[in-house]
């Protein structure tokens, strides 16, 4: 599948705000959207259709595999189970590698700095002892981020002493993380970049 005809479903993993975007982009370009979300769904006011159901539900993924011809989705934390069935009914586009990549913040970093971009600067932590060195090496103030399910300010505590380490540790429940310093800069720009299979 190079192109994507108008009148195509586009099956989006996530309810939430960017899925909503992205049902209203796409309705612009001719194509509908059928949102997959097992809560409440924002996007559900402006997508053709909703089907609300756990990600575990096998037979309401496949239902939706089959109403749709290409899948996406509208966040990175979709469990692995529910994209290997729906793998193997239907093209996911960006593709799973992408998906396993920004699932962990310590992989999506390495995979930037290793093509030569620039990120905040960081180091891994897995106990409070790595939490130190990590502060230690980076300077506070910083914020303590666990490396998977966290976004929107979940999962995230800042750091502005070495006085606050036990109690971040402790609230990251053990999960393995990633500290990163602080950035001095003059703006923050969102880009969103598109591209076909080739």
């Amino acid at each position: 599948m190079s192109e994507l005809p108008q009148g195509a479903t586009i099956g989006i993993l996530g309810g939430g705000q960017l899925g909503r975007m992205l049902s209203i982009a796409a309705s612009r370009l001719g194509y509908r959207c059928h949102i997959y979300e097992p809560g409440a769904a924002p996007a559900g006011d402006v997508a053709l259709t909703v089907t609300t159901a756990p990600y575990e539900d096998e037979a309401a993924l496949r239902a939706f595999a089959a109403s749709v011809d290409v899948i996406t989705y509208e966040f990175e934390n979709v469990p692995t189970s529910a994209l290997d069935l729906l793998e193997s009914l239907k093209p996911i586009r960006p593709n799973r590698r992408a998906l396993a990549i920004s699932q962990d913040r310590i992989s999506e970093k390495s995979f930037l700095n290793d093509l030569g971009l620039q990120t905040a600067p960081w180091a891994a932590v897995n106990s409070e002892a790595d939490l130190r060195a990590a502060a230690d090496q980076l300077g506070l103030p910083a914020i303590l981020k666990t490396t998977r399910l966290g976004y929107d300010g979940k999962g995230q505590v800042k750091l502005t002493a070495t006085a606050d380490i036990p109690a971040a540790w402790a609230s990251m429940n053990n999960a393995a993380c990633v500290l990163e310093g602080f950035v001095a800069f003059d703006r923050e720009v969102s880009v969103i970049a598109a591209r076909n299979l080739d």
